[in-house]
């Protein structure tokens, strides 16, 4: 298979991944707060108020973003909503790990990148991210105005960053990965 071709079918998949985790975690949101620090977060979210040690800053900084599409009585479900759409681009960079992965291991092993090598690892991608989309313990904190989801998300990007800035380590400014990475790692602190 073509590199262009791949690469087409690669993005359009890892769109429809994204479409499908997004669609699934925005349907099965929480209404309301949940029993644990959910509740807090999302008060003190919405008031930009200072939650309990050591705190979440950046969090709390992009869900009053979120907040303010509504009102006080929505502001449970757009913190949530947060938690979702960062939920579905973690499983999004996950497929797009997953691909670059086998795509790896096609190119060590010698293999050439034929038709049927792309849709197994377009496969081997959906079925991996899609899964860890519908597990349990992921899905649960997808839907709930907590920190796990954002923190996955910046896990995912640094991870995925980390493999952009591999392939791309002899290019010139392929240093500005190094620059993402460390940005985006000083960013997750505030997270979790």
């Amino acid at each position: 298979m073509e590199l262009k071709l791949f690469k087409r079918w690669n993005n359009i998949i890892a769109l429809s991944v994204l479409i499908i985790s997004s669609i699934t975690y925005l349907l099965t949101i929480e209404s309301t707060a949940s029993f644990w620090d959910c509740g807090e977060f999302i008060a003190s979210s919405y008031k930009l108020e200072v939650g309990h040690p050591p705190g979440n800053p950046v969090f709390q900084l992009f869900a009053r973003i979120f907040t303010l599409f509504g009102d006080a009585s929505s502001a449970a479900v757009l913190v949530n909503a947060l938690s979702a759409l960062c939920s579905a681009f973690t499983i999004f960079f996950l497929y797009l790990t997953i691909v670059h992965f086998g795509k790896r291991i096609i190119e060590i092993t010698g293999d050439a990148l034929t038709t049927s090598n792309a849709i197994a690892l377009f496969g081997a991608g959906i079925v991996g991210s899609l899964a860890y989309c519908w597990s349990d313990t992921f899905w649960f904190s997808a839907v709930e105005g907590e920190v796990y989801a954002m923190s996955s998300l910046f896990t995912a990007v640094v991870f995925w960053a980390m493999l952009k800035w591999e392939d791309q380590a002899d290019q010139p400014y392929a240093n500005r990965w190094i620059i993402l990475i460390a940005f985006l790692m000083g960013l997750s602190i505030g997270v979790h």
